[in-house]
Parts: structure tokens; C-alpha cells; sequence
């Protein structure tokens, strides 16, 4: 059951958070584009980051199932008071955090300026691409306690 359970944590990860890391990581430059020199707006763009926001709106969601899974691997392991974990749990809720409440909104701030046709002030967009970057940071930070894991006894 604990191999099921792992696998399972494993694909929900890479089929849910890795499509948020990828897509929040190009709506910043998208968004710069979308703003034609003329002060116009590219609606090919628009549509774009309208997607990549979709997509990570989306699957934000069903990156819910991996740490529902992963504490269900955890509890299966026995492993639910261990430093590394609970530290993965941290940092994880840290990142969850920072999506839902800094880089989401500003997602759908700047789109909205976009579909206003308003100018987006490249500091807006600096931000995001911050925000995004420290939840892309996160992630990377569980993966590596994830397979580092001190103290395991897998050998590695």
C-alpha cells in the first residue's frame, strides 16, 4: 500500500505542480508582451496569459491530492514526526500560500488590465514574477528534502 500511495503523491506532483511552476513562470514576460508599443493591447497575447492563469488556477486545485497523499504515504511510513517532514509540510503550506494569496491575485489583476486596455507598470510584473519565483523556489526545496530525506534508509 505504501508504494501505491508514494506513486500516487509522486504523479499528483509532477502532473499538478508542475504545470503551476511552469505556466505562473510565463505569465510575467507574456503579460509584458501583450502590451503593443503603441499603447494597444495583442489580443493573441491577452488570450495566452488568460490560459497560463487558467492553468494554474486549475491545477492548483488538483495539486490539493499531493499533500493529501503525501500524508497518507507519511502516516503509512511512519514517518509523521520526522524534522524532514515536517519541514516539507512547512514549506509546502508556505508555498500554497504565497499562490493563493500573492501570485493568483496578481494574475488576475494584470489580466484585468489587460482587458481594460490599461497600461501594466513593468514593477507589477517584476512583482509577480518575484512571488513566482519564491513558490517555484519552495517547491524545489520540498522535491530536494523529498528525495534527500535525512536520515533515510534508502542508502542514497
Amino acid at each position: 500500500m505504501t508504494k501505491l500511495l508514494l506513486s500516487l503523491h509522486v504523479l499528483a506532483a509532477i502532473v499538478a505542480v508542475g504545470p503551476v511552476t511552469v505556466a505562473a513562470s510565463m505569465v510575467p514576460p507574456v503579460v509584458r508582451r501583450a502590451q503593443a508599443g503603441d499603447g494597444g493591447v495583442d489580443a493573441g497575447a491577452v488570450g495566452t496569459v488568460r490560459l497560463l492563469h487558467r492553468i494554474c488556477r486549475v491545477y492548483a486545485r488538483i495539486g490539493l491530492a499531493v499533500p493529501a497523499f503525501g500524508l497518507a504515504t507519511a502516516a503509512a511510513m511512519g514517518v509523521l514526526g520526522s524534522g524532514w517532514l515536517i519541514t516539507s509540510i512547512t514549506l509546502t503550506a508556505v508555498a500554497a500560500g504565497i499562490l493563493i494569496a500573492f501570485v493568483l491575485p496578481r494574475q488576475d489583476e494584470l489580466l484585468g488590465q489587460l482587458d481594460a486596455r490599461q497600461p501594466v507598470e513593468r514593477a507589477n510584473t517584476v512583482q509577480l514574477a518575484m512571488f513566482t519565483g519564491l513558490f517555484n523556489l519552495l517547491w524545489a526545496t520540498v522535491t530536494v528534502l523529498m528525495i534527500v530525506r535525512p536520515g533515510s534508509t534508502t542508502g542514497a
